[in-house]
């Protein structure tokens, strides 16, 4: 089992919980970018730096991913491809995208970018809190758990 992170766009916080994870699991960790990433130096922990592009990160994910694999991202189509291919995708805010609710995020996604297309401000997220911090690392914590079984 490999952890993937869509990095261009992770929070840095959310980057040294999952360096602190990697390094106290030994699990692997690669970090996905258009721009050259500073990471630990251990073993289990890398980068892949890909060409600027619409997507391209996005891709190279995709193209990686084995099946039950996690991958970090807040991109709702990349968490929707993840999930068809039969691995798993986790927030930034902790929240386990679900073949379940994966259609619906993604109706309501397309709903605000139309939205914001005709000139309406919608707004972004609220900032990365501590609560949010806390909930993605209990979220990893749990699937490192369920994945060394």
């Amino acid at each position: 089992m490999q952890i993937w992170v869509d990095a261009d766009a992770c929070p840095g916080v959310i980057k040294v919980i999952l360096f602190k994870a990697a390094k106290r699991t030994g699990a692997l960790l690669t970090l996905v970018a258009n721009q050259p990433l500073q990471v630990p130096r251990v073993p289990n922990i890398s980068a892949v730096q890909v060409s600027a592009g619409f997507d391209v990160a996005d891709n190279e994910i995709v193209k990686r991913l084995a099946p039950g694999d996690l991958v970090i991202t807040a991109d709702i189509p990349l968490a929707a491809e993840i999930i068809e291919k039969g691995g798993q995708a986790l927030s930034p805010r902790g929240e386990m995208f679900s073949p379940d609710d994966i259609a619906g995020r993604l109706t309501m996604r397309d709903f605000m970018d139309t939205m914001r297309g005709s000139g309406i401000h919608t707004g972004g997220p609220p900032p990365l809190g501590d609560r949010d911090r806390q909930t993605f690392a209990n979220a990893l914590d749990r699937w490192l758990a369920r994945a060394a079984r």
